[in-house]
């Protein structure tokens, strides 16, 4: 693990988590604890969320939730964490916003801008995707993105197609 920076503890990241294939809901659920068994310290998790598909529509409807945790890695380290976690669980190449078996997506790491060929922070579609802003407001509605609290961007949103339909119950440390 990388330290952080001298002072500053663990690293405050959002973590949007998504779901198509087999069980959902199961999927989501095996992902938060395989990143905590990775060193992970999970804060808040958000509610299950079903949504209709987003950008391929053709394909079963999704389960999404986001989650809060601590971590000291830095943001590629994490990344690769992530990316290892998806395989592990059997995610398999498909097309770009296809049916998938888990989808794991680094939203944002504290208030760092990061932009390279891998990674950019925070994810360019968190203020424009109702299934990732509506959980990620509901778990850190007084978190500023670009300047804008979710809280209030998420009251602008058009929420069509996305539907609360549980609690998400894992564990947070």
């Amino acid at each position: 693990m990388t330290a952080p920076e001298p002072g500053k503890g663990p690293a405050l990241v959002g973590l949007g988590l998504g779901a198509n294939l087999g069980d959902p809901a199961a999927n989501l659920r095996r992902a938060v604890e395989a990143l905590a068994r990775a060193g992970l310290r999970f804060e808040a998790l958000s509610s299950l969320y079903r949504t209709r598909p987003w950008g391929v529509t053709d394909q079963p409807d999704f389960v999404n939730a986001c989650a809060l945790a601590r971590t000291d890695l830095e943001p590629l380290a994490l990344l690769d964490l992530i990316q290892a976690t998806e395989q592990a669980l059997g995610r398999q190449p498909t097309l770009r916003w296809g049916p998938r078996v888990i989808d794991i997506d680094l939203l944002f790491y504290d208030d760092r801008i990061w932009r390279d060929a891998r990674l950019t922070l925070p994810h360019p579609g968190l203020m424009e995707r109702a299934f990732v802003l509506l959980p990620m407001a509901e778990i850190a509605p007084e978190t500023r993105i670009g300047g804008v609290r979710l809280a209030e961007a998420a009251g602008k949103i058009d929420a069509g197609g996305v539907l609360r339909i549980g609690g998400f119950k894992p564990f947070c440390r």
